[in-house]
């Protein structure tokens, strides 16, 4: 069986989806700080919190202690971020096979930096493929070294494919921008690509790749 698990982390709540908003996310989620609070507010009891409440009063606290048994509170200093804190445990101790991050992008750009970049930490890259980053526009995933078809998501236009690190033989073979064996050297953005029907296909030999299905603001 396929455990799924979502993060909620705290950003802005302008850009959460609509299936967030209208809780209509299937599986179960862990809180992330201030992300525990907005939870609880859609009638949703997350499995674990995590984080170090700087950001709420004694009262908000107070309404998350409530609602969630398993609580860990971390200190402010602190070498992980609350998002890493999440992540350890949704693959560490729940073994998810997919985990959805909510809230991890807009508001402070270093955050969503950090949430970004977390995926080539050598204790999260094995497990890469497993995550995803969703807002309002985005749907962000991420690939090590192979051969892919992805699937067009219905409310979305456009696809970019941005190598995070070093990246051999990328080839994008039926976007409607195609790409034979390029060789990147550093981060790159390819953006604005779009899909040639409802699927395509790519691959690489080395590297990460994150890619994100995307479209404009309404």
């Amino acid at each position: 069986m396929t455990i799924k698990l979502n993060l909620l982390v705290g950003g802005p709540q302008e850009l959460w989806p609509q299936s967030l908003l209208d809780n209509r996310i299937q599986g179960d989620w862990i809180g992330i700080d201030r992300g525990n609070l907005r939870l609880i507010k859609l009638g949703i009891d997350p499995l674990v919190a995590i984080g170090d409440f700087d950001s709420m009063s004694d009262d908000e606290l107070a309404i998350v202690k409530e609602h969630v048994t398993d609580i860990r509170q971390s200190i402010p200093e602190k070498d992980d971020t609350d998002t890493q804190l999440g992540l350890l445990v949704a693959l560490n101790e729940f073994h998810a096979d997919q985990i959805d991050i909510y809230g991890a992008t807009g508001g402070r750009i270093d955050h969503f930096l950090a949430n970004l970049w977390l995926v080539l930490e050598p204790r999260f890259r094995k497990n890469a493929p497993k995550i995803r980053m969703i807002d309002r526009q985005n749907t962000i995933s991420f690939y090590l070294p192979g051969n892919y078809q992805i699937t067009k998501e219905v409310d979305k236009k456009y696809l970019a494919f941005v190598p995070l690190t070093p990246v051999t033989n990328l080839t994008l073979n039926d976007e409607k921008y195609r790409l034979t064996n390029f060789t990147a050297n550093r981060p790159i953005s390819f953006a604005s690509n779009e899909f040639v029907g409802e699927v395509g296909h790519f691959s690489f030999d080395s590297g990460v790749v994150c890619v994100i299905q995307s479209k404009d603001w309404q």
